[in-house]
């Protein structure tokens, strides 16, 4: 009985042996074959692609040197700008600074020029009006004295004032 299980484990291991070798041959054929699709793909990808690629690189090479120019332009293109914008905020701050400047000293001229028309309004009220009321009044008093002395009837004054009492009604 021991000789029936030894063939029987070289059967079976004899089996196993060649079904792994026709799982090989046919992982080979498949291998072999998505090899072959994979090349076709690459040639496929660098036919198309290629030329694609070299187009690419030849404009890059051609446009290289203008791109480096505008690129430099730009650059010193908004340094000028930058420059003249620096410039241009100088200006107007010194602009708003002697326009403050000059509106504070128009504001100073006017007060003074006001303080000034007043101090001189007081100067004329005190001076020449305040007189000349004292004298006018002096005047009318003489005036009336004298008509009262002389006995002279009484003028009416000049603006109305001192109606008769018959001329009061209508």
């Amino acid at each position: 009985m021991d000789d029936k299980w030894l063939v029987l484990f070289v059967a079976v291991t004899s089996g196993a042996v060649l079904l792994q070798a026709m799982i090989l041959v046919a992982l080979y054929y498949a291998l072999r074959k998505s090899s072959a699709r994979m090349e076709a793909l690459a040639a496929e990808i660098h036919a198309k692609a290629l030329p694609t690629m070299d187009t690419v690189q030849t404009f890059l090479v051609e446009a290289r040197p203008k791109i480096e120019t505008l690129t430099a332009n730009v650059s010193e293109s908004s340094t000028l700008v930058r420059n003249q914008l620096a410039r241009f905020d100088t200006t107007l701050t010194d602009v708003l600074d002697r326009t403050r400047l000059q509106v504070i000293r128009a504001d100073e001229l006017l007060n003074r020029t006001l303080d000034r028309v007043e101090e001189t309004s007081d100067v004329v009220h005190k001076t020449v009006i305040s007189p000349l009321r004292q004298v006018n009044g002096l005047m009318a008093a003489l005036s009336t004295g004298f008509e009262v002395f002389l006995g002279h009837k009484r003028r009416s004054p000049k603006n109305g004032m001192g109606v008769p009492q018959d001329e009061m009604f209508i």
